[in-house]
């Protein structure tokens, strides 16, 4: 299955590099093209996954991808209509609203803790470990599934299964697993 990947490169999202290093036929974009070039590209692949920071509105650009002016989400309304053609995965902070709104299919998070700073705004008791294990272990799972079993309702009920093991004993993990959905 031809994949793009598109992750905006900033340091405190590369823990989630393990879900789609080992794809094979992957095309990965972390900025420095224009949203046009973003439209074509996702019209070439099968999949499309989608990795960040974000807002209801879209997986935010965090300054690495040109245009006039410079876009504020890479991924936003502009790209529905050519998200409704691929099979998706939306990894970013809300980005339930953003698929719930435009009623978009695939694999999804709702606010999702990546950083102890998040875990505080969420009223989540949190140390730095049980952020970065819960990053760590989400993204080995997902990346690990997707190699395993491209089928992506499989995908989303094993990784949460194996996911929400630590949920017991990592808070973090525990309000992730709530926030974990698939649609279509």
């Amino acid at each position: 299955m031809k994949t793009l990947v598109i992750h905006p490169k900033d340091p405190t999202t590369d823990f989630l590099k393990p879900i789609y290093q080992a794809l094979p036929d992957t095309t990965v974009v972390e900025g420095g093209v224009f949203k046009d070039e973003i439209i074509d590209l996702i019209l070439q692949h099968e999949r499309v996954i989608m990795l960040g920071h974000g807002t209801p509105s879209g997986l935010l650009a965090v300054g690495r991808f040109p245009g006039d002016p410079p876009p504020w989400n890479i991924i936003d309304h502009t790209m529905v209509p050519y998200l409704r053609q691929t099979e998706n995965i939306f990894i970013w902070c809300h980005a339930n609203r953003f698929v719930e709104q435009y009623k978009l299919k695939g694999l999804y998070s709702g606010m999702f803790i990546s950083e102890v700073e998040e875990a505080d705004y969420c009223e989540v008791e949190a140390t730095q470990n049980q952020v970065d294990t819960s990053n760590y272990l989400f993204s080995y799972l997902l990346g690990a599934q997707l190699l395993i079993d491209p089928d992506l309702r499989g995908t989303h009920q094993k990784v949460g299964s194996r996911y929400s093991i630590l949920a017991e004993s990592n808070n973090v993990v525990k309000y992730n697993s709530e926030r974990w959905f698939i649609n279509g």
